[in-house]
């Protein structure tokens, strides 16, 4: 009876896992080879099962368990070479031979030539005949060749998930190759052994589960689902089994004496307990769904809380380094994988690289990394799955060789910007939902990206301009006193020049004065004009030497204002008058407006000289002939202001702005007087706002001109003293 329970649970097992790989994998040939397998070792069950249960046709069925074993070792053998899914030109040769060999086997299986009968018994042995050592001898080839690749491929397995397949596969080989054959024939036949003949059932059912287990490498964990939800489902009657068992057990002996169960299982007790083992059913239940979930699912993943968390990196990390560090040890540790990288490129002027990812991951070459840019241009894959690859082909060998399970391309506007790459899943392999999680993140994942590529391009781009503003500044620092020695050169230079022209030049006007006045004796008209133009232009060069000196002091700090009361109204008559006869040479008539009363003005007099004796000079020289330039005087709430009009040509609106500039003359003016130097209107500037006081200015091209300045007026008020300046001071 044990034998029955044996071989319907194993057989029931192995249906339901084999139908499971299958049904996930039909596109695969691995699980076809395992789908055959399967069947044959079902096979085997069975015909083993009958052969030692029935009577009649026992050498019948012991040849189908023969012909049965001959099938399953031969795809055995196959199934370990698909797993490594090599291509078949790097098949063993003697694959072919190994083929015809079973092919040949599986037809001796059934004749006299392997067995010529059987002697009864339990269970019965079999006659073996010539045959047989070409079953064992072909047995050890095919398993030799088998376990041979098996182990070599164990040895060169690199990943944690390669390991574990492996591992699963030899733990799933070795009962029905080795234990199987021990236990049903050599044991019974041989050494008398009966007992172990029963599980042998059980081998199969080992070998299903744990070689279905190895070979699904996509949706594994939807064929875990299944299986978990069966053991549930089996622990939770089995309970119930041993509860309902002991209950009745106890209630036979409490109140039927031991008497036969039938008497128990027809009375109300039998029906009651019935009842509350219905009760019980759904907790127990919810235990074992609980304690097998926490078994095989420590490592599953709420998808909400993996995008919940994932978004809350993209959304706060604006360091593109840092947010590709953090997304891929996230996806990684969410997804199992041994390692997750980010491969970006950019363009910011140039062509950059970033490579970021979990720690140590591998690095990829850009070589590398242009066969799959190669690979796309062919395909459109949202996920690139290395194992569904074209076997063999570049592209595969290349993701394989960094150990890369699953690529993500990133595209961003239609075109492939980076990657997303990860490497074996350490608990087995990448389910279907670890595709689609990746597929719903990979919008979210560009977006963020591209946005931190922005950010840090604007960095970049910024941290280049401030290295070029601090070499430029740089540049301009040290232009800028380059300059400014050469100011000083100048302005040394002007002073010197000042004031050795000064004296030269003073000279030359007294001894010209002097011969125009018959001093060196008496000279024609003719002599006597040439000598006025020349006192004249030298009188002028002494003004312009003096307006230099000025702004050379200007410049080095000695530009000293001596201020001292007086009436600003003297002032202006006196140079009024002083420059009469200079108006009269140029047709110009010079008429003076002078206000009632003083105007005392604590200033330096001899500078206030100067500014209005050019402010006068400029309007006679700028107004056409018979014209008449007004200077006036007048209080202006608690200011002295002294203005020069005239009609003149003005000053162009676009310049006036730059008119008291140092060197500065307008368009106009420069054609009009030609040997003009640009420095009187800006010391007449400095001279005014030395004092506190205002520039007055108007003017309209064509029209004329208003300059001028105001002055506070001192409560002091000075004698009126008439002072004659001396023509030198000039």
């Amino acid at each position: 009876m044990l034998g029955v329970y044996i071989l319907i649970i194993s057989v029931l097992a192995c249906i339901i896992v084999g139908s499971l790989v299958i049904t996930r994998g039909l596109h695969d040939r691995r699980t076809v080879v395992y789908g055959l397998l399967t069947l044959s070792l079902l096979a085997l069950c069975v015909a083993n099962f009958l052969a030692i249960s029935l009577e009649d046709n026992q050498i019948f069925f012991v040849r189908c368990v023969m012909g049965s074993t001959t099938v399953a070792m031969y795809l055995i053998y196959v199934l370990i070479m698909e797993l490594k899914e090599r291509s078949s030109k790097n098949k063993p040769y003697y694959k072919t031979t190994l083929f015809y060999a079973t092919a040949a086997m599986f037809i001796i299986d059934f004749t006299d030539l392997l067995f010529t009968g059987v002697i009864p018994g339990e269970p019965p042995k079999p006659i073996p005949n010539i045959g047989i050592l070409f079953f064992f001898g072909l047995y050890i080839a095919t398993l030799g060749i088998g376990v041979r690749q098996l182990r070599k491929d164990t040895t060169m397995a690199s990943s944690i998930n390669e390991k574990r397949r492996y591992a699963l596969l030899i733990a799933g080989i070795v009962p029905i190759v080795f234990l199987a054959p021990l236990t049903s024939f050599v044991m019974p036949n041989y050494l008398g052994i009966n007992q172990f003949v029963v599980v042998t059932p059980l081998y199969a059912f080992i070998f299903v589960a744990l070689v279905g287990y190895a070979i699904v490498r996509h949706g594994l964990f939807d064929v875990r689902r299944a299986v978990v939800r069966t053991m549930a489902y089996i622990l939770s009657l089995f309970s119930l089994a041993v509860i309902y068992y002991v209950i009745a057990y106890a209630v036979s002996l409490t109140l039927f004496q031991g008497r036969s169960t039938t008497d128990f299982s027809v009375s109300p007790v039998n029906i009651l307990l019935a009842l509350v083992l219905a009760f019980l059913f759904q907790p127990i239940k919810r235990f074992f769904d609980k304690a097998t979930d926490n078994f095989f699912y420590h490592d599953r993943y709420d998808s909400d809380d993996f995008f919940a968390n994932l978004n809350q990196i993209l959304s706060s990390t604006v360091d593109l380094r840092g947010l590709l560090e953090r997304a891929s040890g996230h996806i990684a540790k969410t997804l199992k994988a041994e390692q997750a990288m980010f491969y970006l490129r950019y363009t910011n002027g140039t062509h950059h690289f970033v490579s970021a990812g979990t720690e140590k991951h591998t690095r990829i070459p850009v070589y590398d990394i242009g066969i799959l840019d190669e690979y796309l241009e062919d395909a459109s894959d949202t996920i690139i799955v290395t194992d569904l690859l074209t076997e063999g082909s570049v592209a595969q060998k290349m993701l394989r060789s960094h150990k890369i399970a699953v690529t993500m391309p990133l595209r961003y506007d239609k075109t492939v910007m980076g990657y997303l790459l990860l490497g074996e899943q350490q608990a087995g392999s990448y389910a279907k939902r670890d595709i689609t999680a990746l597929e719903t993140i990979s919008n979210g994942l560009v977006i963020a990206i591209q946005n931190a590529i922005s950010l840090h391009e604007v960095k970049e781009l910024n941290a280049t301009l401030q290295q070029r503003i601090d070499v430029a500044t740089k540049e301009l620092r040290a232009s800028n006193a380059q300059l400014k020695h050469l100011d000083e050169v100048k302005d040394e230079f002007m002073s010197m020049a000042s004031h050795q022209l000064r004296t030269p030049l003073t000279s030359v006007k007294g001894y010209i004065s002097m011969v125009i006045e018959g001093d060196a004796g008496k000279i024609t008209p003719q002599q006597h004009k040439l000598l006025a133009e020349a006192f004249k232009s030298s009188e002028r060069m002494v003004g312009l030497i003096a307006d230099f000196l000025n702004v050379s002091r200007l410049q080095t700090g000695k530009f000293i204002i001596d201020k001292k009361p007086f009436d600003l109204k003297n002032v202006v008559r006196q140079e009024v008058a002083d420059l009469q006869l200079m108006a009269t040479t140029h047709d110009i008539k010079l008429r003076a407006k002078l206000g009632v009363g003083t105007f005392p003005v604590n200033a330096d007099e001899q500078k206030l000289r100067q500014v209005i004796m050019n402010f006068i000079d400029n309007a006679v020289y700028y107004s056409p002939a018979n014209s008449t330039v007004v200077v006036s005087i007048e209080k202006v709430k608690d200011t002295a202001a002294v203005t020069i009009v005239d009609t003149g040509i003005g000053v162009p609106q676009a310049e006036q702005t730059r008119l008291f500039q140092k060197f500065f003359r307008a368009g106009n003016a420069r054609k009009q007087r030609p040997d003009g130097t640009g420095v009187g209107l800006y010391l007449a500037r400095r001279v005014v706002a030395a004092h506190g006081g205002q520039i007055i200015f108007s003017s309209k091209e064509g029209k004329g001109s208003t300059f001028g300045f105001s002055l506070p007026l001192s409560k002091e008020v000075p004698a009126v003293v008439e002072k004659s300046r001396a023509v030198a001071t000039r």
